[in-house]
């Protein structure tokens, strides 16, 4: 299994003061955001990561290198030159590392910090393809991609849900697709990269998977996790979530 790190976004919401770096490179108990994943899915025996860069590729690529040679991970970059057009562009940079797999492999949102034990869950998952939800979400600062469940299948993904489920969690933005639905999800993305400057996200082609009734789902609720989003999610991070990791095996 190999993972594939999405980190092509500006990361616009950390405000002025971050405009020079990328969210991937904020320390956080003397690791930054990108060695934390290596971390992870080192002690996952996953030693296989791709990394597709856009906003500041050459410090993303500089640290990966570091990283890679002090953790023993086979690295590699592909780069988005369109990444301030819709990331659905990113998904489809990230194609030739997705055809033609006999196993699962990981995509990744690249501005989570999380404990190992969050991705052991996906990787773990007797789902071939699964997502991970977390019950315990907020509307009130931030707009998050929800994904409704019912009985026992996730049936939506997108922001602003609303309508009867047996349970509804936040996505935390990784994914464990299977071969078999790689296929599906190759068709949607080539479909929505084909306008000059397409807008789609990359969650527009995550959807058409779960309502092609693809996905299966880990329930991670309890466990501490944030995305870094807004200057608020630096500080509850390091304050909130990094003991967890620290301490997770």
């Amino acid at each position: 299994m190999k993972a594939i790190l999405y980190v092509a976004g500006r990361g616009n919401r950390l405000g002025p003061d971050y405009v020079d770096t990328h969210k991937v490179l904020l320390a956080f108990g003397g690791k930054t955001l990108l060695e934390w994943h290596a971390v992870h899915l080192k002690r996952l025996g996953i030693s296989e990561l791709v990394v597709i860069t856009g906003h500041k590729r050459e410090l993303v690529e500089a640290e990966l290198e570091r990283v890679a040679a002090h953790h023993g991970l086979t690295t590699r970059t592909l780069h988005n030159p369109d990444f301030l057009d819709g990331s659905v562009l990113s998904f489809r940079t990230s194609i030739p590392e997705l055809e033609g797999l006999g196993e699962p492999v990981l995509l990744m949102d690249g501005d989570v910090l999380y404990p190992t034990e969050i991705l052991r869950r996906l990787v773990e998952s007797k789902h071939p393809t699964a997502l991970l939800i977390d019950q315990e979400y907020s509307t009130d600062d931030d707009d998050p991609v929800l994904v409704p469940i019912v009985s026992d299948r996730p049936v939506d993904f997108r922001k602003k849900w609303t309508g009867q489920s047996d349970v509804t969690g936040e996505s935390i933005g990784f994914f464990k697709v299977s071969p078999e639905a790689l296929g599906f999800l190759i068709e949607r993305t080539n479909a929505r990269s084909k306008a000059e400057h397409p807008q789609d996200s990359y969650d527009d082609v995550l959807r058409d998977m779960v309502l092609e009734g693809l996905f299966g789902h880990e329930d991670v609720t309890g466990m501490a996790w944030t995305e870094i989003d807004f200057l608020g999610d630096i500080e509850r991070a390091r304050t909130d979530v990094l003991p967890h990791v620290i301490e997770s095996k």
